[in-house]
């Protein structure tokens, strides 16, 4: 179904991260960006589509004004709204919001940093653009930041602090079909694997709480009202956003699932654990019997990697990428 193309050769390896890939397509069949992590330092690629050209960039953690920082970098993503694109990064002191090709920083939170050292790290991580004007990110204490974004400029404010997680945040998901008819558009993920389940606005509303039963959610996605959930113990699990019904579990991995991804147009599901392999499942709907199937597609193994992360490059699921810790490239694999 799937087979191995030319690998992007990276500036520096990729560290042991969850959900450590974020993919931007500029155009169909143009320039596709990638960004991978590695410990304060995000490695930026943007790649023709076949592959034959790239260009490199590298942005160091920042704290403020303070033109570097030794602080880790714990996730970065691009964050698309309707009017801008932003590239978001979390890390041990803050978030740092920068205009999609790295150039400039438009936004700094820090995060606030106890008086004495705890036992408890202090990190962001979980990141998410949700309907017009809203990018979310998570936080080890628990709190989910809501962030209002203008159309431009970096007049950003954070708008909203939601406090039903007692655990660090792990991911963030919001609703990735396109479509407005469906009432749930974020989800957000902990390290005791509790699912909360969002109706963005200006007040975000608390729709439901999914409890995990103690496993790590690592990963978590949000499809036509379906959360996709990945957990520690390699189990995949499909519930119903609204009403929290378990539809399907999967035993999909044998080690800890470190990412997800849906083609939001095809359906097909993308998951990649330390087990070296990354599947691809296909999900189906059917409104009529309220009802969900999941079925295996295709798996390959990416021979003595831990992978930590996995993307589609486009909404059809055509192509994805994956990263793997200590690896100083970027795997791609289309159809064929």
């Amino acid at each position: 179904m799937y087979h191995k193309e030319k690998s992007i050769q990276l500036k520096s390896s990729a560290s042991a991260l969850y959900n450590n890939l974020s993919v931007l397509r500029i155009g169909p069949r143009s320039l596709t960006h990638f960004t991978v992590v590695h410990a304060n330092v995000v490695n930026m690629v943007s790649a023709s589509w076949d592959g034959l050209n790239y260009s490199h960039r590298q942005l160091q953690s920042k704290e403020g004004n303070v033109a570097t920082s030794s602080s880790l970098i714990l996730q970065a993503a691009w964050c698309v709204l309707p009017a801008r694109e932003l590239l978001v990064l979390t890390s041990q002191k803050g978030i740092q919001m920068y205009e999609s090709d790295g150039s400039i920083m438009v936004y700094w939170h820090a995060l606030d940093s106890p008086e004495t050292p705890t036992a408890q790290a202090v990190f962001a991580r979980g990141i998410a653009a949700v309907q017009e004007k809203f990018v979310c990110v998570g936080v080890s204490s628990g709190s989910l930041l809501v962030f209002d974004v203008p159309s431009k400029g970096s007049n950003i404010t954070l708008s909203e602090m939601l406090e039903e997680h007692k655990e660090p945040l792990t991911d963030l998901g919001s609703e990735c079909s396109g479509s407005q008819e469906f009432i749930a558009d974020l989800v957000s993920a902990d390290d005791s694997g509790l699912l909360c389940v969002w109706k963005s606005g200006d007040d975000f509303q608390l729709l439901n709480k999914i409890p995990g039963f103690e496993v790590t959610c690592s990963s978590v996605k949000l499809w036509k009202g379906i959360v996709a959930a990945g957990y520690g113990t390699g189990q995949i699990r499909l519930y119903e956003a609204i009403t929290g019904i378990l539809h399907a579990e999967i035993n999909a991995h044998a080690r800890w699932i470190y990412s997800l991804d849906i083609a939001p147009f095809t359906g097909l599901l993308l998951s990649a654990a330390e087990d070296s392999l990354v599947r691809v499942w296909h999900l189906t709907l059917t409104p009529e019997t309220n009802s969900v199937e999941i079925e295996h597609m295709y798996n390959e193994c990416v021979t003595d990697t831990q992978i930590c992360g996995a993307k589609f490059c486009d909404g059809d699921g055509y192509a994805f990428a994956v990263t793997g810790y200590d690896l100083s490239e970027i795997i791609r694999y289309t159809q064929a």
